[in-house]
């Protein structure tokens, strides 16, 4: 390992004990929780699952499917991982991870459970090519205190949805029903925006879109006209600054409207 990957890993490890300072952990037990959260995770690549260990800086599970998304094998250390993750891409990564300190910090215990963090990065696979990889992550446990104890991730391949050169963003997704906070910048204060930039309709309209629906077939499922489809879809267009498909599905998966 070489010594800027153990510096990477020492700053990351600083965060995490930070964030979880000295939590009384539980016995693991994370069969429910993973099946709870993911039904809440939308995937749209290959992907792998893990449960992490905040305090001690280490993996407790990752899901066999690591090797078919990277080629790594289970038992790979959280060391090792983060060394792979591309030079440019780490200083995001620490900062990202220091906002979410922050971010958790901030919520009421009952509204820790509600929330998920996404961001992406490059890493680099078993081949040596790099991966971008779509980075969501859940809290799973913490203590009274708000100490974050362990963490449900999802790392799902995005290469096909981004250009290599996309600068990394970080988003605050709401779940049951609380507000979002997306494109988090790392160096300004921490003031969100929750407003929603498509609506409910227009969100169920352009899921169908990207799965390859007609107009027609979309105004038969949602009971509504073609003329009212075909309205959504200019909206959706025009609200996302989006100019084909394929630009609009990568920015569907980033800004989690699906």
């Amino acid at each position: 390992m070489k010594n800027n990957d153990i510096i990477f890993y020492d700053k990351a490890r600083q965060v995490w004990k930070e964030i979880a300072k000295q939590g009384s952990y539980k016995p693991l037990d994370f069969q429910i929780e993973i099946h709870k959260k993911l039904l809440n995770l939308f995937q749209p690549g290959d992907y792998y699952y893990f449960i992490f260990h905040v305090r001690d800086g280490e993996f407790e599970y990752v899901s066999p499917h690591i090797n078919k998304v990277l080629g790594y094998e289970q038992s790979i250390k959280a060391n090792d991982f983060l060394s792979k993750i591309h030079p440019d891409d780490q200083p995001y990564f620490i900062e990202f991870e220091k906002k979410l300190h922050y971010f958790f910090s901030e919520l009421p215990s009952d509204k820790i459970t509600k929330y998920k963090v996404q961001y992406d990065f490059r890493i680099k696979n078993k081949d040596d090519h790099y991966v971008r990889i779509l980075h969501q992550l859940a809290i799973i446990e913490f203590d009274l205190d708000k100490n974050l104890l362990r963490s449900l991730g999802i790392h799902t391949d995005i290469s096909h949805l981004l250009p290599s050169e996309s600068t990394p963003k970080l988003s605050f997704i709401g779940l049951e029903n609380e507000p979002s906070f997306f494109n988090v910048p790392i160096n300004a204060p921490f003031l969100l925006s929750s407003k929603e930039l498509l609506s409910k309709r227009e969100k169920e309209v352009l899921k169908l879109v990207l799965a390859g629906n007609s107009s027609p077939e979309i105004a038969d499922m949602l009971c509504i006209s073609v003329h009212t489809v075909n309205s959504h879809r200019k909206n959706i267009f025009s609200k996302s600054g989006c100019s084909s498909l394929a630009e609009l599905g990568s920015k569907a998966v980033l800004e989690n409207w699906l």
